[in-house]
């Protein structure tokens, strides 16, 4: 672990600390981290952007630089054939949506409610008919033993 400093220093938006800034916004830090990772604690980062606008211009052109880059990248793959990165291309650039529902004929409805009673109304009959249906066959194994 490197050490910390346990004062704030006075800062300048020198080239170094702009790269230093620059090229942790590019990796996709933000804020805090961003600041500790350019070698700055937080309160002299926010301090060094509220002095000079340039230090929070280097953080915005770091993450525009690293946007555009992956942009390229996921392009070139769509380009090249890569169907998911074309995919993600359309709904992230684009505004695509794929659909969310699938449609079926009016003449195919199939309604489960509906199903389900019809399925109820048969176990009732079955039941409803069973009593007489072991009578008959009582009936009729009666008569064959006579």
């Amino acid at each position: 672990m490197r050490s910390l400093p346990l004062s704030i220093r006075e800062v300048k938006a020198t080239e170094a600390t702009l790269t230093r800034i620059y090229d942790a916004a590019k990796l996709g830090l933000k804020g805090d981290s961003l600041a500790l990772a350019a070698g700055m604690l937080p309160a002299e980062y926010r301090q060094l952007c509220a002095l000079d606008p340039i230090a929070e211009l280097a953080a915005q052109k770091g993450k525009a630089d690293a946007e555009s880059e992956m942009a390229a990248v996921l392009r070139n793959a769509a380009l090249d054939g890569d169907a998911k990165s074309a995919l993600e291309v359309l709904k992230h650039q684009h505004g695509w949506v794929a659909k969310q529902s699938i449609s079926i004929d009016v003449d195919q409805r199939i309604s489960i409610i509906g199903a389900l009673r019809q399925a109820e109304s048969r176990v009732i009959d079955v039941i409803a008919n069973e009593p007489s249906q072991k009578l008959e066959t009582l009936n009729a194994e009666h008569h064959l033993q006579r």
